[in-house]
């Protein structure tokens, strides 16, 4: 055991001299030995080792283990799974932090540290609904690090399976969450980092701490405001339950829905817009919604309620979403409170010039980047379950 602690000491240092930021992280962690483990794993603030596994290892690799469990505790993966299947989150989270430790070019992974390159530059969240694309039945663990329940939360057997770990009460998330954004801005003032001069890739990781949280028709609501005064009396946090002001009741407040139907949307993509669709009317009962759907041609508009079925889709050909706001230019009132909502991947020809109406592109995981869109708010369409 001592040997191990030697181990822990010495990576520590190393951990230092190759990147201070990530070493201050590491700091913030307590490592403890078990036999309950066959590799290592972490419950978000403790990183638990097997000491014979870690004795196994040549130090670059044990240095490279002890990274990655530090970064899945440190980027709050055990908080953010919540009710989502916890294997293949494990595997989202696993490939995204490889890739990140592997960019630092200092670093190695001990055998079958997974990696998908095409994968690796997008978020935890994004590569969890693209790997949903392939069959979950035939995703395996080839790298046996786990997101993992600590003794003091349960009294697993051995053989420590993923489950249960949506199984933190409000108050311990909130430890966590606390813990790790006071390590964050340590790490960043004990090192001279600055926002935009983090290590590769985890700036884009910790913006997703918040931003892919948030479902996104709670962006929506700010749109169908008038004035900040409407919010008087409203307790914010109910928006993300899709509450609405009373205030707004009766009120006729227009929403132009575009559905992307190009040949780039596969049928499990459209079918996720099209409930998206539903969800919308169902949230905010107080809209008069007009939808369309694009390729290169935008089909409609159809008027569309909760009381009634949507419309086919149609499309399946090439993209550009200037025919969308070519219509809503020629139909929108100039005296309606309106909004655009643009579901798509994003792939496809602009208009030269930004329209005259808000608009929010709600993006697909693995869609074009949300830097890239010229005008609006782009969002990414991420589930939480």
């Amino acid at each position: 055991m001592k040997d191990c602690q030697n181990l822990i000491s010495a990576s520590l240092l190393r951990l230092r001299i190759k990147s201070p930021f990530f070493a201050t992280l590491a700091l913030f962690a307590q490592f403890i030995s078990t036999d309950r483990l066959s590799t290592a794993g972490t419950d978000g603030k403790t990183i638990w080792f097997n000491p014979d596994y870690l004795l196994s290892l040549p130090s670059a690799q044990q240095d490279g283990l002890l990274l990655h469990e530090v970064l899945h505790a440190a980027l709050l993966h055990r908080v953010r799974c919540g009710l989502r299947d916890p294997k293949v989150w494990n595997i989202a989270a696993d490939i995204v932090i490889n890739g990140m430790i592997m960019q630092q070019g200092t670093f190695e992974l001990p055998p079958g540290g997974l990696r998908e390159p095409k994968l690796e530059n997008f978020s935890v969240e994004e590569v969890y609904e693209l790997l949903f694309k392939r069959d979950p039945a035939l995703l395996i663990l080839p790298y046996p690090d786990l997101l993992y329940r600590s003794p003091e939360e349960d009294t697993l057997a051995p053989n420590v399976t993923l489950v249960g770990l949506d199984s933190l009460s409000q108050a311990h998330k909130a430890m966590l969450e606390s813990h790790w954004k006071n390590a964050l801005q340590q790490a960043k003032i004990l090192t001279s980092v600055s926002q935009g001069n983090l290590p590769a890739g985890l700036e884009r990781e910790l913006g997703s701490l918040t931003v892919a949280q948030l479902n996104w028709r709670s962006y929506l609501w700010r749109y169908l405001v008038q004035t900040p005064t409407d919010f008087q009396g409203f307790d914010r946090r109910l928006i993300g339950q899709g509450l609405y002001l009373e205030s707004l009741v009766g009120e006729s407040v227009q929403v132009f829905v575009a559905v992307d139907t190009s040949g780039s949307i596969d049928p499990e993509q459209l079918r996720l817009f099209l409930n998206e669709v539903q969800g919308i009317l169902g949230a905010y009962p107080h809209l008069y919604c007009e939808l369309y759907f694009v390729d290169a041609t935008a089909y409609g508009p159809y008027v569309v309620s909760l009381d009634m079925p949507l419309p086919s889709p149609q499309g399946g050909g090439g993209t550009s979403f200037i025919p969308f706001f070519e219509k809503v230019a020629e139909s929108w009132d100039q005296l309606t409170q309106a909004v655009c909502v643009y579901l798509t991947d994003g792939y496809g020809y602009f208009p030269a010039e930004p329209p005259s109406l808000p608009v929010l592109w709600v993006v697909t995981p693995g869609g074009l980047d949300l830097d890239e869109f010229p005008f609006g708010e782009a969002v990414r369409l991420i589930r939480n379950s």
